[in-house]
């Protein structure tokens, strides 16, 4: 094998070394950043919780916020798990790496020994000078002389090398000991959570028996939610239906007759603004968390019942303001009974519903900010309980908030 081939070599091993850390790291702290944001869920729904339970009877909402817990724990122990994984395959790559280095090492000293060898042969100054001057030209003399410089060199960078495996053979061996240390504590520290869930489990199925001798009043509420969900529906479908006829009317007027919703070119440019930011919307609250889901989905209790939500729920702390996800124009501000007082934001086709407030510091045809205070949230006092309901609109059709805004 040539000189070059052997360097080459070397800086394949040097590079793949290099990209494996980078990979490794990259994910380790996507994993230490989603592990934290789900810790901090957890932290926040026990905050929420030790509100709830405050209350002498059990609530539909303490389930939804044990649940909500439930799902955030699964998160976290899957993610440690993640965690566990990633170290198992660094522990395996660091293996492969220090017998790969502990090959070129043996390879290089072995190399070195017959080198050092050869030069105590040949040590005697003259051999060397003989050498050269038993050349039969100047030219293959100085070819000789070369060949001797180049020998040398060759003979300390091996030298040198040598010593840098050593060094990268160390590195391996402390990083092999530092991840074998992370995934014991990992595995102990995924342990715990998985007690914890266990206990949250048999916690959450208490609960639901004690909420199925209440069968009749959660129906009702059930009744009274759905009827409040109904009426609001009707109100953002009406405001919708007199937004695009006058848009429609203004749009006929200027010569330009649409069948959809006609946009003036700044209701166009904040539309496409708000779709560009799917995902990176901010949360309607400073600190929340989900407690009932976009569509449709079986009631946490009543047996045999469909729930249908046109919009997701958040729990938040009592006294928390809601704020708009996007900047936009207040469409309206009403009242629905159910769902307190509720101010629509108007972004190009775009429509973002807020409700469950108490009171409100919008009014129709504000221009608001991201994140500009829209108004306080009802405290139930009965049950601790405070929520915003956030819904989002495209024309006339319902969108998923969840997947609209930050997923923490």
């Amino acid at each position: 094998m040539s000189k070059f081939s052997k360097y080459f070599i070397y800086i394949l091993v040097a590079v793949s070394f290099l990209i494996s850390e980078n990979s490794f790291a990259q994910t380790k702290n996507e994993l230490e950043a989603k592990k934290k944001e789900l810790q901090k869920e957890i932290s926040l729904t026990n905050k929420l919780l030790n509100e709830t339970q405050k209350s002498k009877e059990l609530s539909l909402d303490e389930l939804l916020k044990l649940k909500s817990k439930i799902n955030a724990r699964q998160g976290l122990i899957s993610a440690l798990n993640s965690e566990v994984r990633l170290y198992n395959n660094q522990i395996k790559k660091n293996i492969d790496d220090i017998e790969v280095l502990e090959a070129d090492l043996k390879k290089l000293k072995d190399e070195y020994a017959k080198m050092i060898y050869y030069a105590y042969l040949h040590k005697n100054s003259y051999d060397k000078i003989m050498f050269i001057f038993a050349s039969n030209s100047f030219n293959q003399a100085y070819k000789r002389l070369k060949y001797l410089q180049q020998y040398s060199d060759f003979r300390k960078n091996q030298a040198n090398a040598i010593v840098k495996t050593q060094q990268d053979l160390k590195q391996k061996i402390t990083e092999l000991d530092q991840a074998k240390q992370e995934k014991i504590a990992l595995l102990s520290l995924e342990e715990q959570e998985k007690q914890k869930l266990a206990v949250e489990q048999v916690e959450k199925e208490n609960v639901v028996k004690s909420l199925q001798g209440k069968e009749k009043q959660l129906k009702q509420d059930l009744a009274k939610k759905q009827e409040a969900a109904n009426k609001l529906q009707k109100a953002i479908q009406k405001i919708i239906e007199e937004e695009i006829r006058k848009a429609r009317e203004a749009a006929k007027k200027a010569g330009n007759e649409s069948k959809g919703f006609p946009m003036t070119p700044e209701a166009l440019k904040l539309s496409n603004s708000f779709a560009s930011n799917k995902g990176k919307l901010p949360w309607p609250v400073l600190e929340g968390v989900i407690t009932e889901r976009f569509g449709q989905h079986p009631h946490p209790v009543l047996t045999g019942i469909v729930v249908n939500n046109n919009g997701i729920d958040i729990s938040t702390t009592k006294g928390a303001i809601a704020r708009a996800i996007f900047e936009g124009e207040v469409s309206s501000v009403a009242i629905i009974p159910g769902e307190g007082k509720v101010v629509m934001i108007r972004h190009g086709e775009y429509l973002s519903v807020y409700s469950y407030m108490s009171e409100v510091y919008v009014k129709k045809g504000d221009k608001v900010d991201t994140k500009q205070h829209l108004g306080t949230l009802v405290n139930d006092s009965g049950n601790s309980k405070t929520d915003v309901h956030l819904e989002i609109w495209k024309g006339m059709t319902k969108l998923n908030p969840e997947y609209w805004i930050y997923r923490k």
